[in-house]
């Protein structure tokens, strides 16, 4: 019987304040979509380092004047380097065919650079990339040798740039979350003060808080749920139609985002959207029954 008449209460209590049920789902939908989509990045980038920083290779450029004598040294002394796991000579012919591939779109760019320009090179994977400066410092000095780059120096500058949006995401996620923290509190306010004389009514009776609470705050946990599914659906849909297709080019950069993962938001973002709704509802109760 109490069970029906808070699930009725919760209902009607809904219904009642029908535009500020809307505007706080609305809130808690956009700021757990946030809240999802910077975990999701935050997930995804880390993912990406473990591929990229797996995959990572020191390229060793020889002067334009190497000597047959010189690149023979160069190629014995990374073979016997104990460090490298494998290696792979790449010549200038080699060099400026990739080279058009990869510009293959930019022709007058391709055109301003002659097959003489690029280096010839070696390409070295260590066992371990953290090793890099070892191996640099070992191989700097020999004759022949131009310049020495490891690439993780590259993907650094492109995770610093995940890891701002990662910070961004997540600052706007916050500033929603604020948001709708207020805006449940104040449905909360709302829904209470307009059943101010039953409230009244039920404490004179002997209804303990938690028989007055439990109404409301189950009016912000369904509106937080509402909210999370809501989000979560936002979410996935921009999963599948950006990334799974409109944006296809990109998977050569970036690893599949799985779905998986994805799935992985909804009882995250459901238990958030639970949790904080009905903790905010408890607390602005509890300063109302005290009044």
């Amino acid at each position: 019987m109490r069970f029906k008449y808070v699930l009725n209460e919760v209902l009607v209590g809904l219904w009642r304040n029908v535009t500020m049920t809307i505007a706080m789902v609305i809130t808690m939908s956009v700021s757990l979509f946030m809240l999802g989509a910077s975990v999701l990045l935050y997930m995804q980038v880390d993912q990406m380092k473990s591929y990229y920083y797996g995959e990572i290779e020191v390229s060793i450029f020889l002067r334009t004047d190497v000597t047959d004598a010189q690149r023979t040294a160069i190629d014995t002394a990374i073979s016997s380097n104990p460090l490298v796991s494998n290696k792979t000579y790449e010549t200038r012919e080699e060099a400026f065919k990739r080279f058009q591939e990869l510009w293959a779109d930019s022709p007058d760019f391709v055109k301003s650079v002659g097959p003489d320009s690029l280096p010839e090179s070696f390409r070295v994977k260590l066992k371990d990339p953290e090793k890099y400066k070892t191996f640099a410092d070992q191989m700097q000095g020999m004759a022949g040798i131009q310049d020495v780059i490891d690439q993780r120096t590259l993907l650094d500058k492109v995770f610093n740039i995940f890891n701002g949006f990662q910070v961004g995401s997540l600052g706007v996620a916050a500033f929603m979350a604020v948001a709708a923290l207020l805006l449940v509190g104040n449905t909360i306010q709302v829904a209470a003060y307009s059943k101010r004389r039953e409230v009244a009514v039920m404490k004179l009776v002997g209804a303990s808080n938690w028989f007055i609470q439990a109404p409301f705050v189950l009016e912000a946990v369904v509106a937080g749920v509402v909210g999370s599914v809501i989000g979560f659906g936002v979410l996935f849909l921009g999963k599948v139609v950006l990334l799974d297709h409109k944006l296809q080019a990109l998977t050569t950069i970036l690893t599949p985002v799985h779905n998986s993962n994805v799935f992985l938001m909804l009882p995250l973002l459901a238990g958030v959207g639970a949790v904080v709704s009905a903790v905010t509802a408890w607390v602005t109760l509890r300063f109302y029954l005290k009044v």
